[in-house]
């Protein structure tokens, strides 16, 4: 058995030892650990280390989760190919302004009796062969056609617009699962570094107990702090996994979570205190999602344009060329050409265009209410986000001040219960306090990183 010096002794080095939680708390939290339960036999072994996680193979920075995004993400290569085909809908609706040329050939054999030459009907058959070709050109349809065609390019700009603002979308929500990751990856540290500091409290409590001045129930809480601590390990490592997992579907992959991301966040903006006025400007002119609502309305308004049309004539043009005969290597003698114009002039269609210009107006009202109502949303969000950023910023430097104090606090306790003047549940509510701050401070700190994200969408920045 050691002797009653050699114990003393050993309980001094530890209490004149550095704080042991000084070296490995990250400035960041965890959620609360489980205040103490009751304590079990003093003869309990000691609750076992929680297993450590394993060093990951490489470190994911921001921009390049943001890159990879913009390169996988299948929403956005479906917004993309959208773009796409709305673009060549477009150049559909041009060809009806171009010339139209075509030409046919026709093989045909058959029996040849006419009737007219007073003889008997034979099977006798011949070739027949016919060559042709036309070209048309339209002169005018009063606007139907070129209002088509700006109907289809509005169209296609506005898709266009969208595929930028799924674009914003898309680095909006990859920053924000990539934020949730580096809280839940600092919240992890902070629960290693608690589980560090109650091991530390477990070992001196040991020594205590052995020697007496402390009773054997501190040794019991001491052990049960400790299990809640290693749990609390277990729960933020699952948590920075799963977050990871919602970061790799944000960034459209489909691969392992085995990195880190990196310790990284948005610097503040010069101008994210600026008035509303003076931001509200920048969003409605760089915002895509109006520019897409205000190009989809351009294009109610050429569809409209469009219908009303329908109530002029069309007049186009049109010549051919034709060559017929038996033998198709001998019709020299026998071609055809003829030019002409046509006027169509509707006279009376069931009313069918009176309801198409009706659906074309009705159509610029809904447009022209939805524009309306994306500006007005546009103002809540900036303001929203402004107001976010200002809030989450006192609240990172209150966590701040939060946790500095509620480290003295534990510091404090510490030095009261080594010298006796302390209890246990002094020394478990002050480490639960520290734990409790430094987990507001990661919160805030998210909050922050999230809201700048958040203003730079409703700013329409990349």
């Amino acid at each position: 058995m050691r002797s009653p010096t050699l114990l003393i002794a050993a309980c001094l080095a530890f209490a004149l030892a550095p704080d042991a939680r000084a070296a490995s708390a990250p400035a960041t939290p965890t959620p609360t650990p489980t205040p103490p339960s009751t304590p079990g036999p003093a003869a309990a072994p000691r609750t076992p280390p929680a297993p450590v996680a394993p060093a990951a193979a490489r470190v994911l920075s921001l921009d390049e989760a943001v890159q990879t995004a913009l390169a996988h993400q299948p929403q956005l290569v479906q917004a993309r190919a959208a773009a796409d085909a709305s673009r060549a809908r477009a150049d559909q609706a041009r060809a009806g302004l171009l010339p139209q040329v075509n030409g046919q050939a026709q093989y045909q054999r058959g029996t040849s009796n006419t009737g007219l030459n007073g003889l008997a009907a034979t099977l006798d058959t011949r070739n027949d062969w016919s060559f042709s070709a036309n070209v048309s050109q339209l002169v005018w349809d009063f606007g139907q056609t070129s209002g088509r065609w700006t109907a289809a390019r509005r169209t296609a700009e506005a898709d266009e617009e969208s595929a930028r603002e799924n674009e914003l979308t898309t680095v909006l929500n990859v920053r924000t699962a990539f934020f949730q990751a580096r809280a839940a990856h600092d919240l992890a540290g902070v629960a290693r570094a608690t589980l560090d500091n109650q091991q530390a409290h477990l070992a001196q409590t040991e020594a205590f107990v052995k020697i007496g001045t402390r009773p054997p129930i501190d040794l019991a809480t001491a052990r049960t702090t400790v299990a809640n601590a290693q749990v609390q390990v277990v729960q933020t490592d699952n948590n920075y996994a799963t977050s990871r997992a919602r970061l790799n579907q944000a960034m459209g992959v489909d691969a392992p979570v085995d990195y880190d991301v990196a310790s990284e966040s948005l610097p503040e903006m010069a101008d994210e205190e600026a008035s509303q006025d003076a931001l509200l400007a920048e969003a409605l002119r760089n915002r895509p999602d109006l520019a897409a609502a205000l190009r989809r309305l351009e294009a109610s308004d050429a569809s409209l344009s469009a219908a009303r049309g329908g109530y002029g004539p069309t007049l186009s043009v049109g010549a051919s060329a034709t060559d017929v005969g038996a033998d198709a290597g001998e019709l020299r003698d026998r071609w055809n050409v003829a030019a002409g114009a046509t006027l169509t002039i509707p006279i009376f269609e069931g009313f069918r265009t009176r309801a198409q210009v009706d659906e074309a107006a009705a159509n610029v009202r809904v447009a022209s209410a939805q524009a309306e109502t994306l500006r007005q949303q546009i103002r809540v969000d900036l303001e929203n986000a402004r107001l976010t950023v200002r809030a989450a910023k006192a609240s990172v430097q209150a966590a701040i001040d939060a946790t500095t104090n509620a480290r003295e606090q534990l510091r404090l306790a510490e030095g009261r219960y080594r010298t006796g003047a302390g209890n246990a549940l002094e020394l478990s509510d002050a480490q639960l306090a520290a734990t409790n701050a430094e987990a507001q401070q990661v919160n805030a700190e998210y909050q922050l990183a999230s809201a700048r994200a958040q203003l730079l969408a409703a700013l329409g920045r990349p």
